[in-house]
């Protein structure tokens, strides 16, 4: 009875203070029974004992999850420790923090928390569930004492006083061992990585959260310490977005390096700083977004996959169609079937759901499983069949529930819109009859069909041909303008869908003061009027309360709720799009503002992992609102509520955003008012059972039969893609071509103009170039794959101002010209003929144009300083290794007071020679790139 003594001798000698937030004591010395605090001394005890295993505990992971056990001051301390000094110092001040709460629930609690933390195996450790043999007493059975002797403790040896009767079964191992703490597998995690340990490509399909980032550990382990006498081992693990390969590559880092394993990562927005070549020859461990692979590969800065001994793919159902994963993989398996080809790297994909495809029946499934493994050259299909029932303990499979939501009864704000849509379309008949070119159907304003209807339209218009030239150019910008007009008047019913009415009426009036600052024409001009008339009315009609959405109040019912019964719910909301309006809505909602909500969706890496970082361990950030970016791979273990807010897809997407709920007893909410989206659902549910009964199918045939299906398959593929590439590209830019203005036809430049930086961001050479365009100040300035967005570029014509791209800082060019090809229409020389293409990859230039292009491979500054005379009068590069310059076609450095000589070598290095320029100096033509030549003389 030492607590009860000392708190009477307290007591007695009036030296008691009740602390702020110590109501357990409080109600102890108020009822005078200290019972309930007596029994919490056995728990201290075990926490103490255990102390040396949880140094690597996060403390901010498991806050969120402790900290109604603790006075508030605590919690600040703690996480200053954190912060400043380290994680283990952080978590030592936790356990002595809990060692002197009065709150009977703390052991409880610490177990929920470790447990939705994903620390399982300290939960192990800490095993105070009566289902699991542990009594309130705190007696371990056999197994958590066999368990508690594999584990391994820090260096510094944990003290081993005896602590009584009652903690006897704890092993003395624990308190001798010196090695380094390493977790445990569970037994499904272990059945998971066996196909793979035993060295066969491996597809694994298990829950989200049930650890397959682990099983990834446990075989690239396994994989690193049993690889063959004379072999090194070299992993690549593969994620396809941004803020989950960030994610895996900490994962990676922090569970081998200590071990000594050099574990990297690279991706889009580092690889500009980065030599990929080093990378992957100096390091054990690579993470890598896919598409930095294909690039590399590409280039020929690797020549073969062999390089790697072990391919992870994380998501790997993305292996299909144009996917990199699926880029990759063909390049593997064509290596495959090459008989010189080098030894093939062992192949592990993981996903939540292979998904259906396009089957109907079982046996379709199977086709579609079969299909995607052949893509994976999979030899083993890997799912938990024999130990379900651990899967289940630490599994957590939300169901999705639904509610349907009946639309506003009556909505005038879509009456007013729709009335001005129309007048928008006779407008456009006047300046040119368009029902000849796209019919317009009024029963689809308001939806994405009726967006599709304006882009095919607006397109057909850029492509409009007059003889009077003038008049095809205003003809052209005014149907584009009224096109552009629809098109945000359609955005708006869509708002006003989803979202508040003040929503979609800010979106509009930002457009037309937009358009205010723009060129601002006669018809701009006339339907900005329109909008004004209506303008008061539709500001009256945001601001009536009978106009409120439906769906926005459903929602915040169902977050109102949730936050009551459990103030800290962690929630991810997923919407399609509009994260930003419904985040306004959440702030000025009186029941959901003090849930402070944060948007995650397409933004940098630093701003995502930004984001991240609070909604995990800011206890104040509780709701994350999110769109596709955050639906695969990214694990946010305490997130215990999921609300789809019309949100929907496939099968294996429904899988993956349901599974963003990693708490035990998370819920997945489906808000929606569309009876299709309900139908969707229970169709995907459907497809779910038919896509484990087909995988189960599948597991039932015999290692032959399998592997005999697969490479059917996989040989047909083949057949296949060698028939594909004797075939001709489609639309090739033959001849020469002009790019027009997309908008008002105006002559931009030619295609022979036009030269590629990095394979894929295109440039115009020449200053008469840049007198056709104007720039304004870019509202993003943030920096891309190496460039710098300095401002936005339009067309010079002033009643058109057309958006052409924008201009950037790259290497030592302050502004560099970059145009996106949707903004131009590409007009045949020769016939007349014009061209519409939204992307550049479809638009295929001819070989002389690619040589050409590849000429500004590198970009630099040169300028006299850069040569100095030698003894024989030529000029010679002095300051630096040049290896390519720009050069427009003629020969000549643009913008520059000097023409440059260039003596190009097999091996890209270039020797160059210089003289002042004169009006006798002529231009000397370009060789293909790569090709020697003797150099000339000055």
């Amino acid at each position: 009875m030492p607590l009860l003594l000392s708190v009477r001798d307290r007591l007695e000698s009036n030296t008691v203070e009740i602390f702020e937030g110590y109501t357990g004591l409080a109600e102890a010395i108020e009822n005078w029974d200290f019972s309930k605090l007596e029994k919490l001394e056995l728990h201290r005890q075990l926490l103490k004992r255990i102390e040396a295993t949880m140094l690597e505990i996060d403390p901010v992971a498991i806050m969120p999850y402790i900290n109604t056990c603790l006075i508030d001051r605590d919690c600040d301390e703690i996480l200053q420790i954190s912060e400043y000094r380290s994680k283990a110092a952080g978590i030592t001040k936790l356990i002595e923090c809990l060692c002197r709460s009065d709150k009977e629930n703390w052991p409880k609690s610490l177990q929920l928390a470790l447990d939705n933390a994903g620390y399982y195996n300290a939960s192990e450790l800490w095993n105070i569930r009566e289902d699991n043999g542990k009594d309130v007493d705190g007696e371990m059975t056999d197994a958590s004492e066999n368990y508690f002797e594999t584990m391994m403790t820090f260096s510094e040896e944990a003290e081993c006083d005896n602590l009584g009767e009652n903690l006897s079964s704890v092993s003395e191992s624990a308190c001798e061992s010196s090695s380094v703490y390493k977790p445990k597998a569970r037994s499904y995690q272990i059945e998971l990585a066996q196909p793979a340990i035993d060295g066969k490509n491996t597809l694994i399909c298990a829950p989200t959260g049930s650890g397959k980032t682990f099983v990834a550990l446990l075989i690239c382990e396994h994989h690193l310490q049993n690889v063959p006498s004379g072999q090194k081992a070299k992993v690549v693990f593969l994620a396809t977005k941004v803020p989950v390969y960030e994610q895996q590559k900490n994962v990676f880092r922090q569970h081998f390096e200590r071990s000594g394993y050099s574990v990297q990562g690279i991706c889009g927005e580092t690889v500009a700083n980065i030599s990929i070549e080093n990378v992957i020859q100096d390091s054990d461990i690579i993470v890598l977004t896919p598409q930095i692979l294909v690039n590399s590969m590409g280039k020929g800065v690797l020549s073969s996959l062999s390089i790697f001994t072990l391919m992870i793919f994380d998501e790997c159902h993305n292996t299909t169609g144009n996917h990199p994963y699926n880029v990759l993989m063909t390049r593997y398996l064509d290596q495959k079937f090459d008989s010189s080809a080098n030894r093939l790297p062992q192949i592990v994909g993981l996903t939540a759901s292979v998904g259906v495809g396009n089957a109907k029946t079982i046996n379709e499934t199977v086709e579609h499983i079969c299909t995607l493994c052949s893509y994976l050259d999979i030899q083993a299909l890997s799912t938990v069949r024999e130990n379900k029932e651990d899967l289940q303990r630490f599994g957590n499979k939300p169901e999705t529930h639904i509610r349907w939501v009946k639309m506003r009864a009556q909505n005038h704000f879509a009456d007013v819109i729709s009335g001005l849509m129309s007048e928008t379309e006779m407008l456009m008949r006047k300046i040119y009859p368009v029902d000849t070119i796209s019919q317009i159907n009024k029963n689809y304003l308001g939806t994405q069909r009726y967006e599709q209807w304006i882009v095919s339209t607006q397109k057909k218009c850029r492509l409009l041909q007059l003889e009077d030239k003038e008049k095809e150019s205003s003809i052209c910008r005014d149907l584009f303008i009224c096109t552009e007009h629809l098109r945000k008047f359609n955005d708006a019913l869509i708002i006003s869908e989803d979202a508040r009415i003040e929503d979609a009426l800010a979106y509009l009036s930002e457009f037309f003061t937009n358009v205010k600052n723009g060129p601002y024409t006669e018809l701009e001009k006339q339907l900005t009027e329109k909008f004004q008339e209506k303008e008061l009315e539709l500001t009256a009609l945001s601001k009536d309360e009978s106009n409120e959405n439906p769906k926005l109040e459903e929602l915040a019912c169902i977050l109102d709720e949730a936050y009551r019964y459990d103030p800290e719910t962690r929630t991810i909301l997923f919407a399609k799009t509009r994260a930003l309006a419904l985040k306004k809505w959440i702030e000025a909602n009186p029941l959901l503002s003090h849930i402070k909500p944060d948007v995650l969706m397409g933004m940098t890496l630093p701003m995502q992992k930004g984001v991240l970082d609070a909604f995990r361990n800011d206890k104040d950030i509780r709701l994350l609102i999110a769109t596709s970016v955050a639906d695969e791979g990214i694990d946010i273990t305490a997130c215990n509520l999921v609300v789809l807010y019309e949100y929907f897809g496939n099968v294996t997407k429904m899988i993956q955003v349901r599974g963003r709920g990693r708490a035990r007893d998370s819920k997945c909410i489906l808000v929606t008012s569309k009876t299709e989206v309900v139908e969707n659902e229970k169709l995907n549910r459907y497809k779910e059972e038919m896509m484990n009964a087909a995988i189960e199918e599948l597991q039932n045939w015999d290692e032959t039969t399998f592997a005999r299906t697969i490479c059917c398959l996989q040989r047909r593929e083949k057949v296949l893609r060698d028939s594909k590439k004797n075939e001709t590209k489609p639309e090739v830019v033959e001849g020469k071509k002009n790019l027009l203005c997309g908008k008002c036809k105006v002559y931009v430049c030619s295609t022979d103009d036009i030269r590629i930086i990095k394979e894929s961001h295109h440039t115009v050479l020449g200053d008469t170039f840049k007198e056709r365009y104007i720039t304004k100040p870019h509202r993003k300035p943030v920096q891309f794959d190496g460039f710098e967005k300095k401002s936005k570029m339009h067309c010079r014509n002033a009643e058109c101002q057309h958006d052409w791209g924008i201009t950037v800082k790259y290497k030592t060019f302050d502004n560099l010209p970059v145009i996106k090809i949707k903004s131009f229409v590409l007009e045949d020389i020769e016939t007349g003929t014009q061209m519409d293409f939204q992307k550049w990859k479809r638009c295929h230039f001819p070989d002389h144009v690619v040589q050409n292009a590849a000429v500004v491979e590198e970009l630099i500054t040169v300028t006299d300083s850069c040569f100095q005379e030698d003894s024989n009068g030529k000029w010679q590069a002095s300051c630096m290794d040049i290896t390519e310059i720009p050069i427009d076609k003629a020969g000549v450095v643009p913008g520059g007071k000097s023409m440059l000589k260039l003596n190009l070598h097999e091996n890209r290095a270039a020797q160059v020679l210089f003289h002042a320029r004169s009006s006798r100096a002529k231009p000397i033509p370009l060789s293909p790139l790569g090709k020697s030549r003797p150099p000339y003389p000055l």
